[in-house]
C-alpha cells in the first residue's frame, strides 16, 4: 500500500512518496517552503470532487489518483488510494495550488502542518 509521508525539515514541508506511488505520481519528493503553506485539512470528500484534466500521472477511478491534474486553471498534485486517509494541503505562490495526499495518520499529519505553519 503506497502513500506519502509528511515531515518538516529546515523550514520546508517535505512530502515523500513511498513504494510504487513514486511511479504512479511521477514524483518521489516535494519540498515546499512553510511560508507558502496556507494550511491543511483531513478531507475524505475531496477525493469525490472533479479531478480536472490529468497532465501527468495515473487515474484509475476508485483505485488510485496520482500525479498532476489541472482544475479551473490551477494545478493540483494527487497521491491517493484510500479517501479516508486523504489530506488536502493548501499552498500559495507555488507550482501547485494544493496537494491531495494519502498519509498513514491524517489527523497527526494535519496537526504537524498546522502547528508548523502557525509558528
Amino acid at each position: 500500500m503506497g502513500m506519502a509521508t509528511v515531515s518538516i525539515d529546515s523550514g520546508n514541508l517535505v512530502v515523500e512518496m513511498e513504494g510504487l506511488d513514486k511511479l504512479w505520481a511521477l514524483k518521489s519528493r516535494l519540498e515546499i517552503p512553510l511560508a507558502n503553506v496556507r494550511g491543511a485539512t483531513a478531507d475524505p470528500g475531496m477525493v469525490r470532487q472533479p479531478k480536472g484534466i490529468r497532465t501527468a500521472g495515473t487515474h484509475l477511478p476508485n483505485v488510485i489518483t496520482a500525479g498532476t491534474f489541472r482544475l479551473d486553471g490551477e494545478k493540483v498534485f494527487w497521491d491517493v488510494r484510500d479517501a479516508e486517509k486523504a489530506i488536502v494541503v493548501e499552498l500559495a505562490d507555488e507550482r501547485y495550488a494544493r496537494l491531495v495526499i494519502q498519509v498513514d495518520d491524517p489527523r497527526s499529519a494535519v496537526d504537524l502542518i498546522e502547528r508548523s505553519v502557525k509558528r
